[in-house]
Order: C-alpha cells, then sequence, then structure tokens
C-alpha cells in the first residue's frame, strides 16, 4: 500500500530536512538544501559529523541492549527516518524491545508513521511532541514502555537546539527523573571545541531563524551530573571515538579503525546509566 506525503509547510527550512540532506535521504526541499548549502561552505565536513553522528547513536543502542540489558528506548528528536533506524538496531538485538519515537514536526511523524514498523514481538510507537514538554512525553510513552523496568533515553543531535533559556538541564532532569534505575541516556551534542568552524554553523542556522546553542565538554558533563548519571567508558569523546568496537558491518556506514578524526565529527558524545541497581 502506497501512502500520500504531505507537501512541505511552506518555504522555511527545517532542521530534520537539513539532517536527512546530509545523512544522503530525500526528504528535503529546495529551502533545507540551500542552508545545507550555505553549511557545507563553511563547514565541509557536515556530512561526515551528520553520518558519524547516527553511527554512534547505533553503537550505543547497540551497547546498551547487549551489556547493559535494555530493551526499552525513548527516541526524542527522531528525525527523518534514515535505515537503519533506533527500532531497527534494537531490534536485531532482540525482537521484542520496545521503542518510542517523540518530535515536534508534523512532517516527520508522518513520515515515521508510513515508514517505520517494528517486529511482531516488539512494539514502536510515536508521538508529536517538543522535548520543551517532557511531562507530555513521558505521560504518552508510558503507553507502550514500562517504567518499572530500565529505559534508555536518547537525546542525540537535539539539546544544541535549545538555548539556555529552555533549560536543558531541566528538561534532563525531569525525564530521567521519571526513568528508574538502571536506565541511560544517549546524548551527543554541537561543540565549538573540535573544530571552531562550527561557530559559523551556527549563523548559518540562526540567519533561518533555526537556534542553535553549542557546548563545551564542561556542559555537557553537567547534563549528566545534574541528573544523577554515571558515565559509562570512555566518558564524553567525540563522536567517532565511542567505542567504536560496537560496530556490526550491518548499517552501512562501516570504515576503517581510525580514518575519521576528532576535528572532523563536531560533536560531543557520551552515555550515562542512573545508579541504584
Amino acid at each position: 500500500m502506497s501512502h500520500q506525503m504531505p507537501e512541505p509547510h511552506g518555504p522555511k527550512p527545517h532542521s530534520a530536512r537539513i539532517y536527512d540532506y546530509y545523512l544522503g535521504g530525500k526528504t528535503n526541499y529546495g529551502p533545507d538544501r540551500q542552508v545545507a548549502g550555505q553549511t557545507l561552505g563553511v563547514y565541509p565536513n557536515a556530512l561526515t559529523a551528520a553520518r558519524e553522528n547516527r553511527e554512534f547513536m547505533h553503537r550505543a543502542v547497540r551497547y546498551l541492549a547487549r551489556e547493559r540489558g535494555i530493551r526499552q528506548f525513548l527516541d526524542i528528536g527522531t528525525g527523518i527516518p534514515s535505515a537503519p533506524n533506533l527500532h531497527q538496531v534494537a531490534q536485531r538485538e532482540d525482537a521484542a524491545c520496545r521503542v518510542v519515537y517523540a518530535d515536534n514536526d508534523p512532517i516527520v511523524l508522518t513520515y515515521a508513521r508510513a515508514l517505520m514498523s517494528g517486529t511482531p514481538e516488539g512494539a514502536t510507537d510515536y508521538i508529536e511532541a517538543d522535548v520543551r514538554d517532557p511531562g507530555r512525553i513521558l505521560e504518552h510513552a508510558r503507553r507502550t514502555l514500562d517504567f518499572e523496568r530500565p529505559v534508555a533515553l536518547s537525546l542525540v543531535a537535539l539539546l544544541h537546539f535549545l538555548g539556555d533559556e529552555d533549560d536543558p538541564q531541566g528538561i534532563v532532569r525531569t525525564l530521567m527523573d521519571a526513568l528508574p534505575p538502571g536506565s541511560a541516556m544517549v546524548l551527543s551534542h554541537g561543540t565549538d571545541e573540535l573544530d571552531i568552524a562550527l561557530r559559523k554553523v551556527v549563523d548559518v542556522y540562526q540567519s533561518q531563524g533555526i537556534t542553535v546553542q553549542l557546548r563545551g565538554e564542561r556542559e555537557i558533563r553537567q547534563l549528566f551530573a545534574g541528573a544523577g548519571l554515571t558515565l559509562i567508558e570512555p566518558g564524553i569523546v567525540a563522536t567517532c571515538e565511542w567505542h567504536p568496537e560496537m560496530e556490526d558491518g550491518q548499517d552501512g556506514m562501516r570504515r576503517p579503525a581510525g580514518s575519521i578524526s576528532r576535528s572532523e565529527v563536531g560533536c560531543w558524545a557520551a552515555v550515562g546509566t542512573k545508579p541504584g541497581v
């Protein structure tokens, strides 16, 4: 059965569709590609950075499923579907994994519902909601996820779209406070500490009305500490450096170890767990 996809809602570029372009996707439009082109003009590593960020998510999900036994995932800031998606990675490890996706763009969720389906043994659900409203996300997620069992919260390439006035620390704390001991948070975040060219990317995005706030390693560490989380080794590193041994060659992004340098990826990455188990 075919699905009727909506036309874009006006000419305004959207960060999710710009990211889709970086990943080689087709769900993007002229204004999105224009911003992507401007970004590549000031930061030629944008494509590499986006793909390494995606691969970090794959490895983190695989690690948490294999090494920590987590079978439930809450992914906020889902973005346009780009296989393999989080639920596909998780359900390869255990077909019974349950995944809830949340995004604030209705077009993203339309594509998600049309293109993403999980295993019969597991569950996959979607909610149109903004990370700035964590209570709504948690309320909906409880319909699919068992909050008596560990949940992995995925905030991949999301929080740099929140300014300090949005209180990202408070949002993270609210989300993690609702999850039981043994839960985890997967986080990647844009930074200028690996390449100062990211500052020019901020200018490009903000000229289009898209908020971007880069943060440093110290601020990322505080996001984890403020939520009472313990960092998993190797701690806060560039996306390409986080457990590269967890690549499995099934994702179409495999590259020789060490072939990507930290200066090319533009994002800090880390995973932390909630103690008490």
